[in-house]
Parts: C-alpha cells; structure tokens; sequence
C-alpha cells in the first residue's frame, strides 16, 4: 500500500486535476454507502429476495467537506429504522484513508487489503469481502479510463513532475517514481493528461512516458516545463522536439543551498524581482544585475545564475496571456 502521508491534498497540489479527484473521492465513498445500505437490508436495490429484512426508501443529499473541495452525497434512507455513514461524523479521520485509497488506485492499482482497511477506517459494518473486490475493480477501471482517455487539440504548455513514494511490492516496501504531465491547451485550460510510476527516473523511463502520451494524440507542444533532470530533457528533445524550460521552483530551492540561513531571505527576493518582470529584455538584464551582485559574496551562487540564466527565462519568450508559468505544477499556489 503506498504512503497514506501523501495524502489527497498533495496530489492535487502536484497539478491533479482537483474535480477528478474528488469525482473519485464521492464515487469511492458513495459505492461504500451502497454496499453498507445493501448489507443492513439482507438484498441489493430492486432485488427480491427472501432473505431481506428491510427496504430502501429514496436518499437525502449531504454535503462533505474534504481537501479535494465540497463533495455531494446522497446518503440512502432506510424504511425501518434509520442509516448514517460514521464517516461523516465529526473528527473523523475517514478522509485520510479514502484519500490513502484512491492515489494508490492512481500509482498501481488497488489491493483488496486495502479497501478492507479503508472500510474499517470509515467505520462502515457489513461490508463483504466480495463488495471490496467489486469496489477495487471499480476504481482501477475508473482509474485506468481517466489515464488512458484520448488526448484532443494542441497543448503547448506541458509540466512534468515526479515524486518518490513508498510503495509494497511483493512483501517489500520500495520507494516508486510517480510521474505527474499537466498541460495547458490553446483555450487556457489546464489538465492532468498522464501519469506513470517506475523504479527510477532514467532517460528510458521518461521517454517511455512521453511516447504514450504522444501515442494518445499529445501534439502541438511549445514548452516543456520541468527541474534539470538530464534524462528528461533528453526525452523531451528526443520525443516532443520542444524548447525546454526550468523550473524555477526547483531553482529557487537549488540557488537557496549556496546561502547560509541568514541570506536566504535576501537571496530569495534578489532573485524575486527577475520574475516580476515584464519584458525577456527586462528580466535578463535584471538576472545579471543580481548575479553580478553575488560575484563576491556568493560565487557558487553567481556561477550558477550564470549557466542556468537562459533555461530558466525561455518562458518569457512565450506570450503573456496563455497564463503560461515557468513553475512545475508541484508549486502552484491556485
């Protein structure tokens, strides 16, 4: 079972499509509601059977606050007797688990084990080791529809971003490169449009990544925005032959290694005032201005704002009103 600590929200924060997500978060917790009603009926919906001890009688909505956004539930009313999900209750923890749930339906797929513990989680009763099962398909067809869905139009702007998470693997917990490419199409909007896990971020891997995106009908790709991995600048050469942009997140974080605590600050709104520029022309002369202000006082540092000048800034050549940002999808802040 992957990490539960990298939870919904950071999924999400790595430029997830955030109504997928909770579309995922209200189907996952309305099929538990469901099942638990079918239980305490002794019979499905609809379905004659003798061995039923109670009946259905219609729904009333409820709305659940989660990280994902406000999800819409219909909790099932009963004829005899009444029915309330305990995860809904307050101070309940259940999100965490479903959210635990439904990235590792996203990073390789769901295990029985771990829908039989997200159950228990919830506080849900009743609940057979058959409805798990049925829960676990459900979800990795869901799952799989929406990462292997067709590609439409031109994207130009592309984000590509990987985390390491631990994953079990045959009795072993290993730690998984999860891939995130959210891109930006011709009408501004923004989606996630793939995501892979491997052992490794090896040149292979991300050209492997890349060419199924291609092979799903990517196309029409300007920009390719990502932290300096050889390997997939490679790639997106090699695959997408589009120009190549830092991420400056990334940089930032590379540049603030050569200060010591008291400089960071300094370093970080020296450096700050380059992004607010306007103008290519404006923001390289500003680059060198600061550079040169750290020739002295931190030459590692002015080195690297040296060689790192031209990959950081091509995003300015690019027009202003696509909302097009030289950060990876991991920082955006909304």
């Amino acid at each position: 079972m992957t990490n539960p600590t990298m939870a919904l929200a950071e999924l999400a924060e790595k430029g997830a499509d955030v109504d997928v997500l909770r579309q995922m978060v209200q189907f996952a917790a309305q099929r538990l509601m469901e099942m638990e009603a079918e239980s305490l009926c002794g019979a499905g919906y609809d379905e004659k059977n003798p061995e039923r001890i109670n009946s259905r009688n219609g729904y009333r909505d409820r709305a659940w606050e989660t990280r994902a956004g406000t999800v819409e539930l219909r909790v099932p009313k009963l004829r005899q007797g009444s029915y309330y999900p305990a995860f809904l209750e307050p101070r309940r923890t259940a999100e965490k688990a479903l959210a635990a749930v439904i990235q590792e339906a996203y990073v390789h797929g769901v295990s029985t084990r771990s829908v039989d513990d997200l159950v228990k989680a919830m506080g849900m009763s009743g609940v057979s080791k058959s409805q798990v099962s049925r829960l676990c398909e459900e979800l990795d067809e869901r799952v799989g529809a929406f990462l292997n869905r067709p590609i439409e139009g031109d994207w130009p702007y592309l984000w590509i971003d990987a985390t390491y998470v631990k994953a079990r693997e045959a009795g072993s917990v290993v730690s998984v490169a999860v891939i995130v490419a959210v891109a930006v199409n011709t009408d501004g909007q923004r989606q996630v449009i793939g995501m892979k896990t491997g052992p490794s971020e090896a040149e292979t891997f991300w050209t492997e990544f890349l060419r199924s995106l291609t092979r799903r009908g990517l196309r029409g790709v300007r920009l390719v925005i990502s932290d300096a991995h050889e390997g997939l600048k490679a790639a997106a050469a090699k695959v997408l032959k589009a120009t190549w942009q830092r991420c400056r997140v990334h940089f930032m974080r590379n540049a603030l290694a050569y200060a010591n605590k008291t400089q960071r600050r300094m370093v970080s709104a020296a450096i700050a005032t380059v992004f607010a520029c306007e103008t290519a022309k404006d923001a390289h002369e500003q680059w060198r201005t600061v550079a040169d202000r750290f020739r002295d006082s931190l030459p590692k540092l002015a080195k690297m704002m040296d060689a790192a000048e031209h990959e950081v800034l091509s995003y300015m050549a690019f027009p202003v009103r696509t909302g097009c940002k030289s950060t990876a999808p991991t920082r955006w802040s909304g």
